[in-house]
């Protein structure tokens, strides 16, 4: 199955693809694909599995290998990532298993491959499993718009990530079984692209960390934080974080 997503810009442009947190869907990007595009560049935005227009595995699966097979199916064989939270975990371990496909990466409060949560994490998650075993999706998807976006987000900022965390929450349950690949391991030093990590001063602790420790495990890479983001800032400051991203991608 290929990924439901969307794609602009010419054949031959540079290409760029946006991967999403796991609390939206590719409309996370609204603010971003226009001025990408733009600028010259191809624009990929895909939807991970149960997540926006997506649907659920029926087979083994990684989201890893689903973004490859999108690639592939559009004949791009290199491009720049853009990762959002768990978007960014997904983007650094294409990095990592195939650097000679990732021309560089922008990571906005990325996970990481092997992140144990902190304890902030664990009483968040055990927060909003006691929704959703209540059966309150709409109060666990109000949780996360308060939880994961910063002082600066808009009211409609906080309507859209509600709207799509409730979107994945009903997606979830079409699911016929757990079909997701276990993790693979990754050597984060494999990864030869420029690397951007960016963090936010008004994130949990745990996801500060992230991005602060990347330098140190993946030669050359630049770490930012963003004294007025939370934990995504594409949607907080939509300008300021799509001039970083321009600043930052080639666009050759």
């Amino acid at each position: 199955m290929i990924l439901s997503h969307d794609v602009d810009g010419p054949a031959g442009a540079p290409a760029v693809v946006l991967l999403h947190s796991s609390v939206c869907d590719r409309r996370m990007w609204k603010p971003q694909w226009r001025p990408l595009l733009d600028a010259g560049f191809r624009v990929v935005r895909p939807d991970f599995r149960t997540c926006g227009q997506s649907p659920a595995a029926e087979a083994p699966y990684s989201d890893e290998g689903d973004v490859r097979a999108l690639l592939d199916h559009l004949g791009i064989r290199r491009a720049a990532f853009v990762g959002a939270s768990y978007g960014g975990q997904v983007a650094l371990t294409v990095a990592a298993l195939h650097p000679d496909r990732v021309s560089a990466l922008a990571l906005l409060c990325p996970v990481r491959p092997g992140h144990e949560p902190c304890a902030e994490q664990l009483a968040f998650g055990a927060a909003e499993d006691a929704l959703l075993d209540a059966g309150d999706l709409v109060g666990a998807a109000e949780l996360n718009a308060r939880q994961w976006l910063g002082p600066d987000a808009t009211a409609e900022a906080h309507d859209l990530v509600r709207d799509m965390q409730l979107g994945n929450f009903r997606s979830e349950p079409a699911a016929t079984g757990d079909h997701e690949l276990p993790e693979p391991a990754v050597d984060l030093s494999a990864v030869a692209a420029p690397v951007l990590a960016v963090g936010g001063a008004h994130d949990i602790a745990g996801f500060r960390r992230v991005p602060a420790e990347l330098p140190s495990l993946i030669p050359g890479a630049t770490h930012v934080e963003l004294p007025w983001a939370g934990h995504l800032p594409s949607l907080e400051r939509p300008a300021e974080t799509t001039r970083l991203l321009l600043d930052f991608l080639p666009r050759a």
